[in-house]
């Protein structure tokens, strides 16, 4: 092989390794990209989820107490009915 054609074969594999590491950097630029897509939906959807615990655990208290005043009115009504108790010495 002349001067020449090792040369031509020395250039084509430097383009050639040029064209891998172009390729692998990309590859990892795709890669990174697609775990923060990962990594921000993962937080969003997180935060969500908390909010909405939150919520519910707030809609359930809410109705709990709602359901506990108005059983301790069943039973302010049903005594002051049957005359039973004193409703200034009821506990709350």
């Amino acid at each position: 092989m002349d001067s020449q054609q090792q040369f031509r074969a020395g250039e084509s594999r430097g383009q050639g390794q040029a064209m891998t590491e172009d390729w692998l950097q990309s590859a990892k630029d795709t890669t990174n990209a697609a775990r923060d897509k990962v990594s921000d939906v993962t937080h969003h959807t997180s935060n969500s989820a908390q909010q909405h615990k939150d919520e519910s655990a707030g809609f359930l208290h809410q109705k709990g107490e709602q359901m506990m005043n108005m059983a301790q009115g069943a039973v302010d009504s049903v005594k002051s009915t049957l005359g039973v108790g004193d409703n200034s010495n009821i506990k709350k």
